[in-house]
């Protein structure tokens, strides 16, 4: 691949980096609680960010997403613009893109996304589960409520003894284009005016929130997610066979961007903490073994960035690129974890306090390693494209 960036790619790179690091600041992500920024998602939409990615690509989405994983920026980008933006340039008819790509650039319109690849590992864990707190503002600029509020359910992504669900198959579609289904947990649905929704023939379908019941969810992270419930709503198809493979791979691979900024902005976290902290009179980046747990981090981090690089840019030039994508979500499961806990690690018991920055990356690695697929089922997945020489896209 060729790793030079055009200008207007690293120019939204550099806006991107500017506005998330004024205003994705610790205070406000902690008054945030659980839910979307709204003012940081029109400050996003307004520099025209959202709307470049039609013009950058998926590699210029990754760079973006990059900044906001360093932030972990409490907005709806990778959603909007994997399962919206993207996918309607792509898949959408000419109308359709007439009718939806501007508000979805402006950021009237999100889009969220219920598909999911491998399988999506749910357990409802009671009140003990991970995360809770105030739901934050509605991020859809201008946009009109439509999503039924009530108290959160809080849910553990991933972990043993869960049960799966979600997928192809949670969803079936009547012959008039009405879908009926559950899927438990869909991030971002909170703040979503439409949702892209696989149904059990892989066939992607975009339904307008406000005609299906929306019951918040909370996860892991705070992706302000809901529970959508469909009963004959309504359903506009988008795009034909081949679709759902594409908008798959778009979505592991932008999402393995975010995980990129996420190990990122907690290793440099990590190294500034070890780099002040003294012990014994030297610092602790002083000692091998802190030295050794920086730089396996490191490998891990690049080893994410590489891959979504690869996968996005063969995708951005027309080439087959079905298994970098796999291989981009292998890379953000198993080295995202480990980057995640070592940036813990390296905090000492200060990594143990739930107010700390460093733990909010924490959160986020962990649910990047279950979204669309853990490594195991992602690696099995590759196993079996490659096993059937289908690898393209």
């Amino acid at each position: 691949m060729d790793f030079t960036l055009t200008e207007e790619q690293t120019a939204a790179r550099d806006l991107a980096a500017r506005i998330l690091g004024d205003l994705s600041t610790h205070e406000r992500l902690a008054a945030a609680g659980t839910g979307s920024d709204a003012e940081l998602w029109k400050a996003i939409c307004a520099a025209g960010l959202v709307a470049a990615v039609t013009d950058i690509g998926l590699l210029g989405l990754v760079l973006l997403l990059e900044e906001q994983g360093r932030t972990t920026a409490q907005v709806p980008f990778a959603a909007s613009c994997a399962y919206g933006l993207l996918a309607v340039a792509a898949h959408g008819s000419p109308e359709q893109r007439e009718r939806l790509l501007p508000g979805i650039g402006g950021g009237t319109v999100v889009v969220s996304g219920a598909i999911f690849g491998s399988g999506l590992a749910v357990t409802a864990e009671g009140p003990d589960a991970i995360g809770g707190g105030a739901a934050g503002g509605d991020v859809r600029t201008g946009a009109p409520g439509g999503v039924r509020t009530g108290r959160p359910e809080p849910v553990r992504m991933g972990g043993s003894g869960a049960v799966r669900t979600g997928g192809p198959g949670a969803v079936r579609t009547a012959p008039q284009g009405l879908l009926s289904g559950t899927v438990p947990v869909v991030p971002w649905l909170r703040d979503a005016t439409h949702v892209l929704v696989a149904d059990d023939r892989r066939r992607l379908w975009l339904v307008r929130t406000a005609e299906a019941a929306c019951e918040p969810v909370e996860l892991t992270a705070p992706w302000s997610a809901g529970r959508l419930t469909l009963d004959g709503t309504p359903g506009e198809r988008l795009g034909g066979d081949g679709a759902y493979d594409d908008v798959l791979a778009t979505a592991r691979t932008a999402f393995a961007g975010l995980q990129a900024g996420v190990c990122a902005g907690s290793l440099a976290r990590a190294v500034e903490h070890t780099n002040a902290r003294e012990q014994f009179g030297r610092p602790l980046a002083a000692k091998q073994g802190v030295q050794i747990l920086a730089a396996d981090a490191y490998m891990d981090t690049e080893a994410i960035r590489v891959t979504a690089y690869e996968a996005a840019w063969r995708r951005d030039e027309g080439l087959a690129y079905a298994t970098q994508a796999l291989t981009a979500a292998w890379w953000a499961s198993e080295a995202g974890r480990r980057v995640v806990h070592a940036g813990q690690h390296l905090h000492g018991g200060t990594g143990a306090d739930l107010e700390h920055p460093v733990h909010r990356h924490f959160l986020w690695g962990r649910q990047l390693d279950a979204y669309l697929g853990c490594g195991s089922e992602v690696l099995q997945e590759l196993g079996e494209l490659i096993v059937s020489g289908e690898e393209g896209t």
